[in-house]
């Protein structure tokens, strides 16, 4: 990570490193005893990450509020400036499966923007991260491989990163509208990490999403450049009451227009 980064950014970022590496190591230890299988799995490695990431969030910033999927929401997060999003198994399907395609979002925003954001991915392995912090932007990977910019150049027609477990129609009209080829895979986190690491060019997801979902990569992406924003351009904001976050668009700054109009006439939204 870049040594210009100030005492205290750069701590928060070495702790959410650590800590979603260290996360999804134990779930992959899990996964390798082959004492469970389909859901028992996939809850017990949802269960054991969470815990294992309460634990480590509470006994560090006591003060700071925490949003996960695996434990119950409290309203005491909207009071703090600083709080932890988290997700402990995303892609908890692939996960259970035994693949790759899955993993651990530890992110930390400040007053519902994106600030500090690490994305494991325990079976590749790898952790990316970024830091959205004004003056510091910067990501890369903690093995200290360069991920791909938002100014780098893009295939013409583009590869989309799309879901392996549900496609809804409008995805294949949004792909033929761009002559783009679906590439499909699980997990939120490991479809941006796609696009950062130059295995697909953009990814648009429509419903059924939370903010554990995208804080992590969305802060990633942001970090090294890339537009992330909603079907219509609006941007994201975080911790809010209710922590739906449906819409993402993750692409090059080059793209954001011919995607927007291109969701359009997909029938993704309506004109």
């Amino acid at each position: 990570m870049p040594p210009s980064l100030p005492p205290d950014i750069r701590a928060d970022l070495e702790f959410a490193i650590a800590a979603a590496r260290a996360a999804g190591e134990r779930a992959l230890a899990l996964r390798a005893t082959g004492r469970w299988s389909g859901d028992t799995l996939a809850d017990v490695g949802d269960q054991a990450a969470d815990g294992f990431l309460q634990g480590l969030v509470r006994g560090r910033y006591p003060d700071d509020g925490i949003l996960s999927e695996e434990t119950a929401d409290t309203r005491s997060r909207l009071s703090k400036s600083r709080v932890w999003i988290i997700d402990p198994l995303d892609g908890t399907r692939e996960y259970s499966q035994v693949r790759e395609d899955w993993a651990v979002h530890v992110a930390l925003t400040v007053d519902g923007r994106c600030a500090i954001g690490a994305v494991a991915l325990p079976s590749k392995p790898a952790t990316l991260w970024g830091v959205c912090v004004r003056g510091h932007e910067s990501g890369g990977d903690e093995s200290g491989q360069a991920l791909l910019r938002g100014d780098s150049v893009s295939a013409d027609p583009p590869r989309i990163a799309a879901s392996r477990s549900h496609t809804p129609v409008w995805t294949q009209r949004f792909a033929d509208t761009l002559g783009a080829e679906l590439v499909h895979a699980g997990s939120v986190g490991n479809k941006v990490a796609m696009l950062l690491r130059g295995e697909a060019d953009l990814y648009v997801h429509r419903k059924q999403l939370k903010e554990w979902d995208t804080c992590a990569p969305e802060t990633v992406a942001r970090a090294v450049g890339w537009t992330v924003c909603k079907l219509r351009g609006e941007e994201h904001v975080y911790n809010r009451e209710n922590p739906v976050n449906d819409q993402l668009v993750v692409c090059r700054p080059a793209w954001r227009d011919r995607v927007l109009a291109a969701l359009v006439s997909a029938g993704a939204i309506e004109s």
